[in-house]
């Protein structure tokens, strides 16, 4: 069972990463650049890159760490998270090939045997 102080959940990653951001509450940031910049910081220190940027503020300057944390927690309630609209990139085709609507198996391939692969599945996983 894990403890409390390990599980981060996606509310405390971008807490974190927006504490960790460059972005500073005299900026009076929109929603967009809150989202640019909890993006920015999660992209460069990676989850736990930030939480040991709170931690490490939390240590050495524990005075200016807990306004900045409240003020990240209340931006990010402000700054709701949206979805954007999923879209599927074009498909490419490479010269000389023959599109898989129109490809013809030879007959004597049975289906599902080893000469055809299986679809891809999708395979979400975490180191813990």
């Amino acid at each position: 069972m894990r403890s409390p102080a390990n599980d981060l959940t996606i509310s405390t990653a971008r807490a974190d990463a927006l504490f960790a951001s460059s972005l500073q509450r005299s900026d009076e940031p929109t929603p967009a650049q809150v989202h640019q910049a909890v993006a920015a910081a999660l992209a460069a220190f990676g989850i736990r890159g930030c939480a040991a940027r709170v931690a490490q503020a939390y240590g050495e300057h524990p005075e200016t760490a807990v306004p900045r944390m409240r003020w990240a927690r209340a931006t990010l309630t402000r700054a709701p998270v949206t979805r954007a609209p999923a879209t599927r990139a074009p498909a490419t085709r490479r010269s000389g090939s023959v599109p898989v609507s129109s490809a013809r198996m030879p007959d004597s391939v049975p289906a599902g045997s080893a000469c055809v692969p299986a679809p891809r599945q999708a395979h979400l996983s975490y180191a813990a």
